[in-house]
């Protein structure tokens, strides 16, 4: 048995190990089904600085706008520290970074979306779950702003 620092505290708390156990296997296996879903309903132009896309809630009521972009950002920030913790633990780590980071809103957003979409591997990824999907690939002009 390995004598590490911490050894006594995981004795100590055997149900919290579980606990996080089965919460990491849980994020795996939601991750392995919401982040592909959440990939193909990217509307195909979304990078396309032509064609910006106006909210759905853009003309409600302002309450119900803004429940729904506290729910959206709120939503973002979830995926967002899902995705940096699956960098290390089991999940499609960049996959979720990007979902969380096209449902949250802040200023420089949309550039930041561009430059982590021209990055290959995360371009092959995604485009390969769309083909899947039977959904056209994104298209990414390279004229920045």
């Amino acid at each position: 048995m390995l004598n590490l620092p911490f050894a006594g505290f995981l004795r100590g708390h055997e149900g919290l190990l579980i606990l996080l156990g089965a919460v990491s296997v849980v994020t795996f296996l939601a991750s392995l089904i919401v982040v592909p879903w959440l990939v193909v309903r990217i509307p195909h132009d979304y990078f396309d600085p032509e064609k910006r896309h106006l909210t759905v809630w853009a003309h409600r009521h302002p309450v119900l706008r803004w429940t729904a972009l506290l729910a959206k950002n709120l939503l973002g920030l979830l995926l967002l520290c899902m995705g940096l913790a699956m960098l290390v633990l089991p999940g499609q780590g960049l996959l979720t970074i990007l979902i969380g980071l096209i449902l949250l809103n802040f200023p420089g957003k949309y550039r930041l979306e561009r430059r982590l979409i021209k990055w290959e591997p995360l371009w092959r990824s995604v485009n390969w779950l769309r083909r899947r999907a039977g959904r056209r690939e994104l298209v990414v002009h390279e004229r920045d702003e």
